[in-house]
Parts: C-alpha cells; structure tokens; sequence
C-alpha cells in the first residue's frame, strides 16, 4: 500500500526532520511540502494526499483551521506536529489520529506512523460500510418508523435494535448512538434520524439530544426553569426549557 504525505510546517527546518523520518519507510511518498495554511489547504485539495503531518501554529490561517477549511470529509489522516501540549486534546477533538511533539523523537514518530497507515488502512472498508449501511437503511424497510438500524462499524454492518437505544446525540452531521455500554455513529443528522424513530417511544428533549422515554428513571428541576433528565443507567441529559411539547408529555405543566 503506496501512503501519498504531506508535510505542513512553517519552519523548513522541521519539515526537513519530518522528511528524514520518512526516508526509512520505502512504503511513504512525500508528495509536497507546505509553509503556511492557506498554501496548505490548497494541496490537500489538489493533491489528495492520504496523510498530512499538519504543524498547529501556522502563519495567518493555523493548524485547525485548516482541518475546518478542508472539511472533515476531504481531510486526509491527520499527525498535528506542535511545540506545545496545550493543543493535544483540541487536536483529537478534529479526530487526528495523533499528535507529536517537538522535537519528535524516532520511537513516537514510527508509533504515530504505525496509527496513520491502521487508519488509512480501514478507510475504503469504513466508507465502502457506510454506503451499504444508507442502501440498507432504504431497501430494508417500508415502515415508516424503523425497528432496527444498520450501521458501519470496522468494515461490518452491525444491526442495532432501536428499542436497546438509551439515548442519541448530536455530533456534526452524524449521530452518536449510545445502547448500553457501547456507542455507535451513524450517518444521520439527528432531525434526519429523529423522523425515523416512532415517536411513541422517543422524544427530542434538547436540539442535540434524543431519548428512549422508557430509559427515563426521573425528571429533575434546574435552574431556570430547566430540567434535567436522569435515565436508569445513571446519565443525566439536560432538557431545553423550550421544548414545551416534550415538557407536557412528561407531565412537567
């Protein structure tokens, strides 16, 4: 498997260190070398490149926006390089796949790489997965409200019973589905997903938050005529004081 990278920094200095950990991997192809976000931004797009070593603080146009510019459909596998740890949890929060700091050492380099090529590796499964998932959730069903929903997990498709759903949150274009333990993302906005789910058994509490009213232990006043919402597992979801419909169903006026 040929890797097509792209390396991003301001300081030529540490791209020529990132090229010289490279050199040993005879699977890498470095395909550009970038100094500034915008330069940067412009060869992800034109140059397709399967990972992109990104440095955060960048001329002009940093790091993150350059992940928000592109798009998280179009971002390529992601190493953030900085000199400082501050940014190492808002970097994950992009979904990179990891971040190194400078000066990089060979070890955490090669186990930053090591993460880069299992992730590249499972891309084509993961987005071959999504679209049978969307095709499934089409063809399977001519109920209105689903009983079941297909989603891509690791390459399979995994059919999760919308009664063992707790709750279900917002996260961008997609949603997080949480049964149990576990959780899962599907590919639906939660208003798409909400007008699949049988009202009778789920209501909207909050514009990022669904719930399974039969999860629902009890109903806790907050302030300022908030509620919150604790479920039988324990997890406590925030009610929106607007939502006066869900509010009168529960019995709260």
């Amino acid at each position: 498997m040929r890797i097509r990278v792209l390396i991003v920094d301001d300081e030529p200095p540490a791209r020529r260190a990132v090229a010289r950990l490279l050199e040993r991997e005879p699977q890498v192809e470095v395909v550009g070398q970038c100094g500034d976000g915008e330069s940067a931004v412009n060869a992800i797009l034109h140059e397709n490149p399967d990972l992109v070593f990104l440095d955060v603080q960048l001329p002009e146009m940093d790091g993150f926006e350059v992940a928000s510019e592109v798009g998280a459909r179009r971002m390529p596998t992601t190493i953030f390089v900085t000199a400082y740890d501050r940014y190492a949890l808002r970097a994950f929060d992009t979904e990179a796949i990891d971040y190194l700091l400078k000066p990089i050492g060979r070890e955490r380099f090669a186990r930053a790489l090591a993460r880069a090529k299992q992730r590249i590796a499972e891309r084509p499964n993961r987005a071959a997965a999504e679209r049978l998932a969307a095709l499934l959730d089409h063809v399977t069903t001519q109920d209105r409200y689903r009983e079941r929903l297909p989603v891509a997990e690791h390459g399979r498709i995994l059919f999760v019973k919308t009664s063992e759903i707790d709750w279900v949150e917002a996260d961008g274009n997609y949603s997080r589905l949480h049964v149990g333990a576990r959780h899962h993302q599907i590919r639906e906005t939660l208003t798409n997903l909400e007008n699949k789910l049988n009202p009778r058994d789920f209501l909207r509490i909050h514009r990022s938050t669904i719930v399974n009213v039969h999860r629902i232990k009890e109903i806790q006043p907050w302030f300022h005529g908030y509620h919150v919402v604790l479920l039988a597992n324990g997890q406590e979801l925030r009610m929106s004081r607007y939502q006066k419909d869900v509010a009168k169903r529960l019995g709260l006026h």
